[in-house]
This record gives structure tokens, C-alpha cells and sequence, in this order.
């Protein structure tokens, strides 16, 4: 795929190089493990290094990219069958974590959750891309309130996987608001220590994440088979 833009507008292009790079991998081009090397991306799209090494940053906030010593920017190797075994990991280990927050809730977490629901409220009528960093902010306030150190590492190791799923999930149409008030309401029901209900509204906020996962890679399974249909009939 041969694209080139002109260099006038910086966070036009920032914004290009990123949809651009996601798309390669979402699309197979760029497959696991594949090495992103920054001078040659810049030349095959006719831009400096900087959008490109931003766009690179941005990916691998996001869980679509890791970079490997001696080995530099690669595509994360995760399948779609790993972030499902994952989904059913999850099921139990972030339960077990609002299920010891509640128990475990103090005057000081409360405020903190109080604080951090206060900016979700507002967070809903802000960019879109704001979210992205509060995904994990949310997920890690959430963990952390659960006072288990070990819990904690566990569900910090699988961060690129969830955060990666929850990214693709997010291009349902509705999905990334509607995970925002999932979020909300199991901060509420921790800061008001009602364990059953954050259990339950975790329960549901999981199996909602894995069916818009889900449905993002249908569409796309759908969209490259439309695409080979055209070939062939060509």
C-alpha cells in the first residue's frame, strides 16, 4: 500500500500515520511480530520520522505494538483466541477484585473513586481520545482498591491484552460510552461497599467487552472476505 500525504498540517498527519499503521495491523498487513522501523515508514509515506514515531507511541499505549530490546518496534503478538481465553480470565479475576475492593473500601479509596467518577461525568462530553488513558486509569483505581499485591500484578501483566480488545471494541458503534457507564456504576457501587452489585455490574460490564470484541472481528473477517470476492470476480 503506497500512501503519501502532504507534510502541512502536523496533527493531521499524526492523526493519518496513526489510523494508517492501525489499520495495517487490524487488517493483517502488518502481522505479529512484524518490525516497524521508523525511517522506512516515513519514506513509503512521504513524512518525517516524528508523526510516524508518535503514531508508533500511540499504538503501543494502546496494546497494538511492543517494543523489544535489540529488536525495536514490533506488532504485539496476541490472537484472537488468546484475548478470548483472556475474557474468560478476566471473568473471574477482576470479580474477585471489586468483590475484595468492597469488602476492603476505606475513607481514603472512596475519595478517590469519588474523584475519579466525578471526571468520568465529564469525560462523556470530551474527545474521544481522551478516553483511551483513562481506560487503564479506571481498570487500575479499580484493581488497586482491591489492596491485593498480587491480584494487582496478575491483572497488570494482561493490561496489552485487555486494553488492546477493549480498543477494538470500541469501534462498535456506542460501545466506548456505553463501557464508560459501566465503569461509573461499578465505581459507585465500590465506593458505597455493595459488593453483589459490583460483582454483577463486572460481570456484565466483561460479557459486553467480549461481544463487542467479538463483533468488531466478524465485521472484519466480513469485510476481507468481501474484498477477496472482488478479486476474484476481477
Amino acid at each position: 500500500m503506497d500512501v503519501r500525504w502532504e507534510e502541512n498540517n502536523l496533527l493531521s498527519i499524526r492523526e493519518h500515520a496513526y489510523i494508517y499503521l492501525k489499520g495495517m495491523i487490524l487488517e493483517g498487513e502488518l502481522k505479529s511480530g512484524d518490525r516497524l522501523i521508523e525511517r522506512e515508514l516515513a519514506g513509503k509515506l512521504g513524512i518525517s520520522r516524528t508523526p510516524i514515531r508518535e503514531a508508533l507511541f500511540r499504538l503501543e499505549s494502546q496494546g497494538f505494538v511492543k517494543t523489544v530490546p535489540r529488536k525495536g518496534v514490533v506488532v504485539s503478538n496476541i490472537s484472537e483466541s488468546e484475548v478470548i481465553e483472556v475474557f474468560t480470565i478476566l471473568a473471574s479475576l477482576e470479580v474477585l477484585a471489586v468483590k475484595l475492593a468492597a469488602r476492603r473500601m476505606d475513607r481514603e479509596t472512596q475519595l478517590e473513586l469519588d474523584q475519579k467518577i466525578k471526571e468520568l461525568m465529564l469525560l462523556r462530553d470530551q474527545a474521544e481520545e481522551n478516553f483511551n488513558l483513562e481506560h487503564i486509569q479506571m481498570n487500575r483505581l479499580i484493581n488497586k482498591a482491591s489492596k491485593s499485591p498480587k491480584l494487582f500484578e496478575i491483572l497488570s501483566g494482561l493490561i496489552d491484552y485487555i486494553h488492546m480488545a477493549a480498543n477494538m471494541g470500541y469501534e462498535t458503534p456506542g460501545r466506548r460510552k456505553e463501557s464508560l457507564r459501566e465503569h461509573i456504576d461499578i465505581m459507585k457501587a465500590l465506593r458505597d461497599k455493595e459488593a453483589e452489585m459490583a460483582e454483577y455490574l463486572m460481570r456484565i460490564h466483561i460479557e459486553n467487552s467480549k461481544k463487542a470484541y467479538i463483533t468488531y472481528i466478524e465485521n472484519i473477517k466480513e469485510k476481507r472476505s468481501s474484498k477477496k470476492e472482488k478479486l476474484m470476480s476481477t
